[in-house]
């Protein structure tokens, strides 16, 4: 028997998922196992608990995916824009970072495409980019909140390699999208391409207004207001074949380092305390929001998903070639830009949201035709995180037993030079016991 459910049991379910979600954050953070595949795990449980002893068919949730899937999207890229800090003294740093994720990108997705045509058939090199370009992205939405113990360097390199790897990612899906002509239903057509030129100059000009504007607002309820302007003009951008994520990319660059492009005559526009204080809490918020988005979207992804596509010697083989491609263009470039120290980057590559958002947003046409790589897809997505999780807990264990000999090496240097100390004073005992 089927119970009816109110408004009230919504709202249970809605918060007792935000609590887990929480609790599977903190567990994450002290083993390094990452929150994705928890929450993935239990969209599984729910499906087969609600399957096996309620006995109700899992619905269609594509349609669910698609919708949180778009302010996903939207707010990732804000998210990684609002990270992006123009300093002279991460020149470098940036230039690396953005050259091992442009590389590795192009790299992972033509021979990843290429072993796709090898091992599908009636496969061709375009449409087999269209599904390998989103398994070549990293997913900051990961691995941001998974690298807060490593070395600044390292941790650094990482942020910025994610987040741009994302961007490079989803601006280079919707190009090659675009070059087949799939995106005719879906409005994606000039997504990247289409008057380019006039989207830059728009998206400069909008992000100088918005920023001199809303420092002007009085009262507080206005970050949502201007995240409901951000939307508006992504979905206006994709109405008119702008390329909308490059308007939201542009804004939360400008946003970040204001100062930067708010510099000379134009600094007497901004009021840096007030501009600062909506950047502060304009962060806070995508970050919130973005935590909720992927809370629910990958339980419902959990939920959606079939198990037994997993279980095919062709889905494991492509998916473990695939894997192998993966983590050797990886090695090369990483090891190319940043030396011989790449424990435990190389192993950090997991995907995530950008890759299922990327996925679903392949015509249905065209994934229906090829349904075992759904199973490919589950695959590198769980291997990936498994991975990952190896090298943080074994990274974990090693600084660990680092600090433990470090402090061990001061223990020892301390009694030293106590007995140092100390030797003096007994032999001046001795000395004085003899004379009496």
């Amino acid at each position: 028997m089927i119970l009816a459910l109110t408004s009230y049991h919504y709202i249970i379910i809605f918060s007792l998922t935000i609590i887990i979600s929480y609790f599977f954050n903190i567990y994450a953070k002290k083993t390094g196992i990452p929150s994705v595949l928890m929450l993935i795990g239990l969209g599984v449980l729910i499906n087969y608990v609600l399957s096996s002893f309620i006995g109700v068919e899992k619905p269609n949730l594509f349609p669910i995916l698609k919708v949180i899937g778009v302010f996903g999207l939207i707010l990732i890229v804000l998210e990684a824009a609002l990270d992006l800090s123009l300093v002279k003294e991460k020149v470098s740093l940036i230039i690396k970072s953005t050259l091992v994720a442009l590389l590795g990108l192009v790299g992972t997705a033509y021979f990843s495409a290429e072993a796709l045509v090898l091992f599908v058939e009636e496969m061709d090199i375009i449409t087999g980019l269209i599904y390998t370009i989103p398994l070549s992205i990293l997913s900051s939405a990961i691995i941001l909140p998974s690298v807060e113990d490593l070395n600044e360097n390292k941790k650094e390199f990482m942020i910025y390699e994610s987040t741009i790897s994302d961007i490079l990612g989803i601006i280079a899906f919707y190009a090659v999208l675009s070059m087949v002509g799939a995106d005719s239903n879906e409005g994606v057509y000039g997504e990247v391409f289409g008057n380019l030129v006039f989207t830059v100059i728009f998206s400069i000009i909008i992000s100088y207004v918005l920023v001199y504007v809303f420092q002007n607002i009085a009262g507080h309820v206005k970050l949502f207001l201007l995240i409901a302007i951000l939307l508006l003009l992504y979905a206006v951008g994709k109405m008119f074949h702008l390329s909308s994520l490059v308007m939201i990319l542009i804004f939360g660059v400008i946003l970040n380092n204001y100062k930067l492009f708010f510099s000379g005559g134009l600094a007497s526009l901004l009021n840096m305390e007030r501009v600062d204080h909506i950047l502060n809490d304009m962060k806070v918020i995508t970050a919130e929001s973005a935590f909720v988005v992927r809370t629910f979207f990958f339980i419902i992804f959990g939920w959606s998903i079939t198990i037994s596509d997993l279980f095919s010697l062709k889905v494991i083989g492509i998916g473990i070639c695939i894997l192998f491609i993966i983590y050797i263009i990886r090695a090369l470039f990483l090891f190319l830009f940043q030396g011989k120290d790449i424990f435990p980057q190389l192993f950090l590559a997991p995907r995530g949201l950008i890759t299922i958002l990327l996925f679903f947003a392949i015509p249905e046409e065209t994934r229906n035709a090829n349904e075992e790589i759904e199973g490919v897809l589950l695959f590198i997505i769980l291997t990936t995180c498994l991975i990952m999780s190896w090298a943080l807990v074994v990274q974990k264990n090693k600084e660990k037993l680092q600090k433990e000999i470090l402090d061990q090496v001061k223990n020892e240097s301390v009694d030293k030079d106590a007995d140092l100390v100390e030797a003096p004073v007994a032999q001046k005992e001795t000395e004085n016991n003899i004379e009496e």
